[in-house]
């Protein structure tokens, strides 16, 4: 890479995970980016349609400067603008296993991102004096504490549509904690989800992470006790400009260890049943998502993003060859996550 290369505009916030997910992933990949400090609209740049974080800008056909704020074909972009440095095996049935993981990454850890940080009273309070302080800091304390309640006054009733509610609650906290076992197990013998470089995965699980390890009291608490090299991951994986990969750095497809196994085992357990429920709901045009859960009822609105989270998985697989296929069904089987794709 050269410095005449195209740098990379977003921007972003510290506190969204999304964020932290994608400048992680331009440090690793030694992309030239530009990070612009906030979320309101910014002059000399298009609005995105979905106001979300990140926003990368980037040309079209013409030249012209598009928002883009989805971080799964962001990923996908960037591979096809730089080569080097790929978080995207070459295998294309651990391509896909590793794209299971950067979902249930996006899609699942965030519930509990969300759910910890604005329904225990400890973290509303640290979220709401922090957050605007990243992007809104000089201005008078009555007016920072001001911004601080309106956020929260606007991201607590969001909790339903991530699907935080009294139904859930159990749920969503017990996953958190087996995820925390079965990560730290993975990470006594691996240093990345898929072997001795990271992959895509990584990052959408390093997101969230930021936010549930390394910032919000509750869940962070939890961390430090239960999985200290989760949380030490964290740390690390924000900066990894020093990883020299090679190709035999990913796990055989044929020969995943019983520890990434495990972590494929609750993905199948918690979030291939939400994916699967939710696609009927939308489906059917049904006003709610009702399902069972690791053996609990789960209830929230559906949520037609991932409907398509799950189309899109499902045509990775189909564009799977038959060698490739053959190879994601035996890495796939007994862990849940072959439902996805019966």
């Amino acid at each position: 890479m050269t410095v005449s290369e195209p740098m990379v505009t977003l921007s972003g916030v510290p506190g969204s995970p999304y964020t932290r997910k994608m400048l992680a992933l331009l440090r690793y990949r030694r992309i030239p980016y530009k990070l612009i400090l906030g979320s309101r609209d910014l002059p000399g740049l298009p609005k995105a349609k979905v106001g979300l974080l990140p926003t990368f800008y980037f040309p079209d056909a013409t030249g012209q400067l598009q928002a883009v704020t989805d971080s799964t074909p962001i990923i996908r972009r960037l591979e096809g603008m730089f080569p080097d440095r790929s978080v995207r095996p070459g295998n294309t049935a651990l391509a896909l296993v590793d794209a299971i993981l950067e979902d249930y990454g996006d899609e699942w850890l965030t519930k509990a991102m969300f759910h910890y940080r604005w329904h225990f009273a400890d973290d509303i309070a640290r979220a709401s004096a922090i957050l605007p302080a990243w992007t809104q800091g000089r201005m008078p304390d009555a007016a920072l504490k001001a911004a601080g309640t309106t956020i929260a006054e606007r991201q607590i009733p969001r909790l339903r549509y991530v699907g935080s509610n009294e139904a859930t609650w159990s749920v969503i906290e017990a996953s958190y904690m087996r995820y925390l076992d079965a990560m730290e197990a993975h990470l006594r013998e691996h240093a990345f989800l898929l072997g001795a470089r990271p992959g895509a995965g990584d990052f959408g699980v390093f997101g969230q992470l930021t936010q549930l390890a390394l910032f919000d009291p509750t869940p962070m608490a939890i961390t430090a006790v239960r999985a200290p090299r989760v949380l030490a991951w964290t740390g690390a994986v924000e900066d990894l400009t020093g990883v020299e990969p090679v190709d035999a750095d990913w796990f055989d497809p044929v020969a995943l260890p019983a520890t990434l196994k495990a972590l494929l085992t609750e993905v199948g357990r918690v979030y291939v049943p939400l994916l699967l429920a939710n696609a009927r709901a939308v489906q059917a045009g049904a006003d709610q998502v009702e399902t069972v859960i690791d053996g609990q009822s789960w209830v929230q609105q559906p949520f037609p993003y991932q409907a398509k989270c799950l189309l899109w998985l499902r045509q990775e697989y189909a564009a799977l060859d038959d060698a490739a296929r053959s190879q994601a069904d035996a890495a796939l089987a007994g862990t849940g996550c072959e439902a996805l794709f019966g």
